[in-house]
């Protein structure tokens, strides 16, 4: 297969572009290589898929049309497998214009140049931000989502929609998945469990939001990425659902699945794994809530696997251990 990952620098498009290429298929990569955070990360990503046959970068904003035109041309992808975000709940506080330029234009840009060059597939991320102020557990695809609660569930919100029109105008195949917390190595350090690690092994103080009255159905990225690759081949087909909890559009090819571990965690359970993978205690600083923030996330998981017979399920004494190993290695600590 020829793939193309937008955000292949990032996180989770590193890691899927990592497992397409171990595979054996051909990965474009575009990324924009955005300061967000330390670009030397991002840049060590993408170092380390260059070291593997298949793989070609591209470094430019999405919504540079002139160059994602040419991109999709050379590179004639039958998959494409959208990652590339502005992610974060606080920095959306301070910088909401980054969210509409990345979010909803580069995700706009991607859907007229697959309009232009249509694919077997067009894969998307979404959030489990997206059920917002919902509080009927678990959230199932199938929820109504209409109370968001920061402008980065907004944008993901809108890219859904977004994509619904397309499949229903173009009959151009999409899967929207909403993520629910990804850990696990190569992370981003805006995240909690990295910034969490860091301050631990640092000696310094952490802070814990709502004095750590939170749970979040925490997913280990290897799992994420196994059943996103799995979701390449459920391609939705109208009049073509799966079982009764399907998603699946009666307008257009398009269907929304959760991709979660369907087991919440609570926050001061985490953090004390945490410590265990570094061997010492944090020094705490317990704060209020967060404007933004919800209180709960937990993903029913039936449509996942009843698409591709898969579960995520790696417990986070595993995941965590995985994710502080790297670090200590990446960072010498």
């Amino acid at each position: 297969m020829k793939v193309l990952v937008t955000g292949s620098a990032g996180f989770i498009g590193f890691h899927v572009a990592r497992r397409l290429l171990d595979a054996g298929h051909a990965v474009a990569g575009i990324d924009a290589m955005v300061p967000y955070y330390d670009v030397r990360l991002k840049q060590a990503r993408h170092a380390r898929l260059e070291r593997q046959a298949g793989f070609t970068p591209h470094l430019f904003d999405l919504t540079d049309t002139g160059r994602l035109a040419e991109v999709m041309a050379t590179e004639t992808p039958e998959v494409v497998i959208h990652l590339a975000a502005q992610a974060g709940v606080r920095y959306a506080l301070e910088h909401p214009e980054s969210y509409i330029h990345a979010n909803i234009q580069g995700t706009f840009a991607l859907l007229e140049a697959c309009k232009a060059r249509p694919v077997r597939h067009l894969l998307m991320a979404s959030t489990s931000s997206a059920y917002g102020a919902n509080t009927a557990m678990p959230f199932k695809e199938t929820d109504a989502v209409a109370t968001p609660l920061n402008i980065y569930a907004a944008t993901k919100m809108a890219t859904e929609q977004m994509g619904h029109s397309y499949a229903a105008l173009w009959k151009l195949p999409i899967t929207m998945f909403r993520f629910f917390t990804v850990y696990g190595p190569w992370g981003r350090p805006d995240m909690a469990f990295f910034k969490f690690t860091d301050a631990i092994l640092k000696g310094r103080t952490i802070d814990i939001y709502n004095h750590g009255r939170m749970e979040r159905d925490f997913t280990y990225v290897e799992d994420l990425v196994t059943a996103i690759l799995r979701l390449i081949d459920c391609v939705p087909e109208i009049g073509q659902p799966v079982a009764a909890c399907d998603s699946l559009s009666p307008a257009g090819p398009f269907r929304v699945v959760n991709i979660g571990n369907a087991q919440p965690v609570q926050l001061l359970d985490f953090i004390a794994e945490i410590e265990r993978a570094c061997g010492r205690e944090a020094v705490r600083n317990y704060m209020p809530m967060q404007p933004g923030e919800v209180l709960k996330t937990w993903a029913d998981t039936a449509l996942l696997h009843a698409l591709t017979g898969y579960r995520p399920s790696t417990d986070i004494d595993t995941g965590i251990a995985a994710f502080v190993a790297w670090f200590r290695e990446h960072y010498g600590i």
